[in-house]
């Protein structure tokens, strides 16, 4: 039999050196100049593949993780996320310290990114920390078929928008960074869930992968990063790889063109 590894080439990656907190920024800013969405997706997984920890994903987050969670909120114009994930998760808006807010005065930016929520049903609580902590009105993408009933509900505290393609009971992936888009907000963070991450894999429309890997062992049926019914096979390039003291990896990938 033929020997596939047969002159590969591995290396072996050391701590050669460090990053303080403004060399740490710089590893995940976005493309200069863009004029359409540039969607990144941050992610955190187990050792074993599993994407939450007694069913939350924050179950599995480290100190380091939780720094590169902000930094990465920092540098997007908007937070996007399935409204699963909402729910599970409890999100609230974005809260940003001043530096940060004043470093994305001075790129153009406002001071804090909204929350665009995904989903067809609109079936959020009005009284949910997304709506009631937040300083920033958040955006609910949502389908044809539901816009109505959601803006009646939830109106008096987001904008609600019409995001569907050509089925009325759904809001498709393209349609939603269309609206974004629109907005200028260009700089697009999807935190999941499973089922959205995997919806823009299958269009085609995730540029890169920020993947968390926790050194913990989750065993059970944990859920893996993406869910959803179409197979693609897309290449993707390491952007960089970085580790901290208490076993975490991060690593960016980045679409190979």
């Amino acid at each position: 039999m033929p020997d596939d590894g047969a002159g590969i080439q591995l290396t072996v990656l050391g701590a050669a050196e460090s990053a303080d907190d403004g060399r740490l920024a710089d590893f995940y800013t976005y493309p200069d100049d863009l004029q359409s969405c540039w969607v990144r997706g941050n992610m955190i997984a187990s050792l074993d593949g599993g994407a939450t920890d007694d069913g939350k994903a924050g179950g599995l987050a480290g100190r380091g993780d939780r720094a590169v969670f902000s930094l990465m909120r920092h540098a997007a114009d908007v937070i996007l996320v399935g409204a699963a994930t909402v729910r599970i998760e409890n999100y609230s808006g974005a809260q940003l310290p001043v530096a940060a807010r004043q470093a994305r005065q001075r790129r153009g930016q406002a001071e804090v990114p909204p929350i665009a929520v995904v989903t067809r049903s609109g079936d959020l609580d009005p009284s949910a920390l997304l709506f009631t902590r937040t300083e920033v009105t958040p955006l609910i993408l949502t389908s044809a078929r539901t816009v109505e009933d959601t803006r009646r509900r939830l109106g008096a505290v987001a904008e609600v928008i019409d995001a569907s393609g050509t089925d009325p009971n759904s809001a498709h992936p393209a349609v939603v960074l269309r609206v974004l888009a629109e907005r200028g907000l260009f700089r697009v963070l999807t935190e999941g869930g499973p089922l959205f991450l995997g919806s823009l894999i299958e269009n085609g429309l995730l540029h890169e992968l920020c993947l968390t890997v926790a050194p913990i062992l989750v065993g059970g049926a944990s859920k893996r990063l993406v869910t959803g019914v179409g197979h693609v096979h897309t290449k993707m390039r390491r952007a960089h790889l970085l580790a901290d003291d208490d076993g975490y990896l991060y690593t960016r990938y980045v679409r190979a063109e």
